[in-house]
């Protein structure tokens, strides 16, 4: 399996300024002072190796679109959040005038995460089939109301696709297309649901806008049973430690020590931080991400795990 990262922010949608990209720079050519560069490529190798993924990239700003590459002719992604337009944009060039089937998993149905949908290209395309499951009844709902007048130019009885709704049941496993995906309720404001997806002895869980009290041990043996021995486990680090349980206590999102504790507890391989705060900079996110790495090192017993931080673009093989 692939994973390709298309959204990766919560609660809204941000973009870089001017000033920030000022910023970045003015800091990349304090790192380069006295140094001097013949060619692209040497400034550029520079840029990668020597200087802070904070300075030289971006976390990206595209509220949360996760998609599941599977082996498949078919298209599997979780969430339609703003990530889902350029995510739409990739379909259409890869099908080629072809038309697709897309299989998308929703953990829940607030804004940042429907709000890309009446932009995802392939809902335009004539013979396009788009299944849309989720164990919320008010899903169709949901995604009809936010196209409707006079929130948006084009209602969704418009769209030209095949557009299906599928209702799921929590913890029971589903064959879609040859993948193995299975849901699990998690604790959020309107309940969300996290998605377990395996196939081919690989596995990938998608858990987002959760929220994890660990002094309830059962709830967390229940996760670490949910993301047990996992490749892949993407998780809600919306906050640092001290915000989740101080003043965002109960507001429905986790943080990046939480991860790192359910996925040592699950012996999962790799923790990948997502929903990412959006008035956190990169800078912030890229301490947050060397704090849950610091945690981990300190915390480790046998078992080691990776720990990534996604940003819109990213690729990952399982």
């Amino acid at each position: 399996m692939r994973i390709r990262f298309w959204g990766t922010r919560g609660s809204i949608p941000v973009a870089l300024t001017s000033v920030d990209i000022r910023d970045k720079l003015a800091l990349a050519l304090l790192e380069a002072s006295g140094r001097r560069f013949d060619s692209y490529e040497e400034a550029h190798d520079f840029a990668s190796s020597e200087l802070d993924f904070s300075v030289t990239n971006t976390f990206g700003g595209h509220t949360p679109c996760v998609e599941i590459e599977a082996d498949s002719e078919e298209y599997f992604v979780c969430d339609m959040g703003s990530g889902a337009r350029p995510f739409g944009v990739h379909v259409l060039a890869k099908q080629a005038r072809r038309p697709a089937t897309v299989n998308v998993f929703m953990s829940h149905v607030h804004w940042d995460h429907i709000m890309g949908f009446p932009f995802f290209g392939p809902a335009y395309v004539p013979n396009t089939k788009i299944r849309i499951h989720g164990c919320h009844d008010v899903l169709e709902q949901a995604f009809r109301l936010q196209q409707a007048a006079p929130c948006f130019p084009v209602d969704f009885s418009q769209l030209a696709a095949n557009i299906e709704f599928v209702k799921l049941e929590p913890d029971k496993p589903n064959l879609v297309s040859g993948l193995t995906v299975i849901p699990h309720l998690q604790l959020h404001s309107g309940d969300s649901y996290g998605y377990r997806f395996e196939k081919d002895g690989k596995s990938v869980v998608y858990s987002t806008d959760s929220e994890h009290k660990l002094e309830n041990r059962a709830e967390a043996e229940g996760f670490a049973a949910f993301f047990k021995e996992a490749d892949v486990v993407i998780f809600d680090a919306m906050y640092a430690l001290a915000e989740a349980i101080s003043v965002k206590a109960d507001w429905g999102h986790s943080s990046n020590i939480v991860g790192v504790e359910l996925c040592q507890m699950a012996r999962a391989k790799h923790l990948v931080l997502f929903h990412h705060e959006p008035a956190n900079d990169d800078a912030t996110l890229e301490s947050l991400l060397k704090e849950a790495r610091r945690f981990e090192e300190l915390t480790r017993s046998d078992h080691a795990l990776k720990v990534s931080a996604s940003y819109d673009g990213l690729e990952l093989d399982v």
